[in-house]
């Protein structure tokens, strides 16, 4: 490889799996914040929609950090590891998700489906 080459070096596979890891731990203690803030809103009966709504897209972009790292060990290219990370309505699909949060599509049947046809 040249001096000057233009193409940056790709990540080590222990260094995407460190980041896939602390990604899915704070995905964790989001999910936990996420639902305490509810909770509290709640309570004090003084619900706040921007600030639910900035939350769950701070989590749906760690997921779609985690899928793409997940891609890349398994040498995928771009974020539909196995075509179901995003539904076909259009929504972003969480991980270990069973139903679409837009659509309400179950997304198990489809991936069965879907693996019945292969």
């Amino acid at each position: 490889m040249g001096l000057f080459s233009n193409k940056p070096a790709a990540p080590a596979a222990s260094d995407l799996r460190r980041e896939r890891r602390a990604l899915l731990l704070l995905r964790e203690d989001r999910l936990r914040e996420l639902g305490g803030l509810t909770l509290e809103m709640y309570r004090r009966d003084h619900f706040n929609e921007t600030l639910i709504v900035e939350r769950c897209a701070e989590l749906v972009a760690i997921e779609a950090r985690a899928s793409e790292i997940e891609a890349l060990l398994q040498g995928a290219r771009g974020l539909r590891r196995r075509g179901n990370s995003i539904c076909v309505c259009g929504a972003p699909i969480l991980m270990g998700a069973r139903f679409c949060p837009s659509c309400g599509r179950n997304l198990i049947d489809e991936t069965a489906a879907v693996e019945a046809e292969a």
